[in-house]
């Protein structure tokens, strides 16, 4: 849309979502180039809102490893057609939060007109145009994107938002108890942290001694930018938007996987779903193509499937629900539902993976007699290696840990080192 540019909010340290968001036990991954579907989330909102016109996007970055692998992958933004600018290092040393961050970035730009300021690990399906007008129409310094939720839903994840008799926001409560928040009937709006600003006006409210005092303190947008606006006069209107997906912890990055695979995000559709490379390559066991066995029902594909390139699926193989990397090996009679396979991994035959996330390069070496079975969110980190007949329930793991047969891990146990893995042990069940 013509006036409006897109800030990127390119910060934190992933902790909810590891081993989602570690590449080694002691390096980080960005959220932003965390993989969803064969690509990164910061390409999705990228060429998401670049579809509705938005042409300039400013990443407000905090930490090298955030800003590096971002610019990584969109570099200055030629490959999409859109222009790309960073944040400067020198900002981080006081950064105090996305509010502060992005207020320094409005004014080291000269920023001026709408901008919408977007978190880059979520994926989200609104109407830019729409939001726009309302909030043209509210005469808002901000319109807060917020998505309609239970009250049971929102308690203790996220910030609801808090009306006056006119439809202007007067306050927000962060992920409130549910007790709070239970008279509120069947729905509460819920802040999805994407932001319309005017920025000029936005810019002047960032130099009011109070507000400047605060950034110099904490300055986050829910628990502090957005409560100060509304609570010293400033108009803050709320829209609600079609769909909002949080990817902050394994559980949530599998429930948003699902419902991009089964197309509930309009905006992130159209892209193949099975790889021609794919579907012509043969696998060792019987040497026909996947798309022979997929025609005679050897291998099934259920709805809400995604396979990237070059991927060797055996016969007897089962699919639903599931995203598979590009180069994954998936041995004879495996099943897997809800599931995500990073690049590279193998999943040996018999293998039972149930809403499980499996980083790049994981090795399960499941077989017929002692197959592996993960289940209940269960998220393995790159380079792990799952030895046959091992069964895990809701486990996290850090990249390059083995889990050998015969060790008896906790439900919902996370392992972050082998000391952890050791501790972990006990009969097998």
């Amino acid at each position: 849309m013509d006036g409006v540019s897109g800030i990127a909010l390119v910060g934190g340290r992933g902790v909810r979502a590891r081993p989602l968001t570690l590449n080694s036990p002691d390096c980080l991954r960005s959220k932003a180039a965390l993989s969803l579907a064969g690509r990164s989330l910061i390409e999705w909102a990228v060429e998401s809102l670049h579809s509705q016109g938005v042409d300039w996007f400013f990443v407000a970055a905090n930490g090298g490893q955030n800003r590096a692998q971002t610019k990584a992958i969109l570099e200055h933004g030629e490959r999409l057609g859109v222009s790309v600018r960073y944040s400067r290092t020198r900002f981080d040393d006081s950064n105090t939060g996305s509010g502060e961050a992005t207020l320094r970035c409005l004014e080291h730009w000269d920023l001026g007109g709408l901008a919408l300021v977007f978190p880059s690990d979520s994926v989200f399906d609104f109407d830019l145009e729409a939001m726009v007008r309302a909030h043209r129409a509210a005469d808002a310094v901000v319109t807060v994107a917020s998505v309609l939720r239970s009250p049971a839903e929102a308690a203790r994840k996220y910030g609801v938002v808090q009306q006056g008799p006119d439809g202007m926001v007067t306050g927000f409560l962060e992920k409130p108890e549910l007790h709070t928040i239970a008279h509120c009937g069947s729905q509460v709006e819920t802040n999805a942290g994407m932001y319309l600003v005017d920025c000029d006006r936005l810019r002047m409210a960032g130099r009011e001694p109070a507000l400047a005092a605060l950034a110099r303190r904490s300055l986050d947008w829910g628990g502090d930018l957005l409560p100060y606006l509304a609570g010293h006069g400033h108009r803050v209107a709320s829209f609600p938007i079609t769909r909002f997906g949080d990817l902050g912890s394994p559980r949530d990055y599998l429930t948003t996987l699902r419902d991009v695979l089964r197309d509930a995000y309009p905006m992130l559709s159209g892209h193949a779903r099975i790889h021609e490379s794919s579907l012509q390559l043969k696998d060792e066991t019987t040497g026909r193509t996947l798309a022979e066995k997929i025609a005679d029902g050897t291998v099934r594909i259920g709805p809400g499937v995604r396979i990237g390139r070059d991927v060797e699926i055996g016969p007897g193989v089962d699919l639903t629900d599931s995203d598979i990397g590009d180069g994954v090996d998936i041995g004879a009679g495996s099943v897997l539902r809800g599931a995500a396979c990073g690049d590279h991994s193998i999943v040996g035959p018999a293998a039972r993976i149930f809403d499980s996330f499996l980083g790049a390069m994981v090795d399960i070496r499941s077989t017929a007699d002692r197959p592996v079975v993960l289940e209940d969110f269960c998220a393995l980190g790159d380079e792990m290696r799952v030895g046959a007949g091992t069964r895990l329930s809701g486990v996290r793991a850090y990249p390059r840990l083995e889990i050998h047969s015969g060790v008896g891990i906790p439900p919902g146990t996370e392992l972050s080192c082998l000391q952890d893995v050791l501790r972990g042990l006990g009969k097998a069940a």
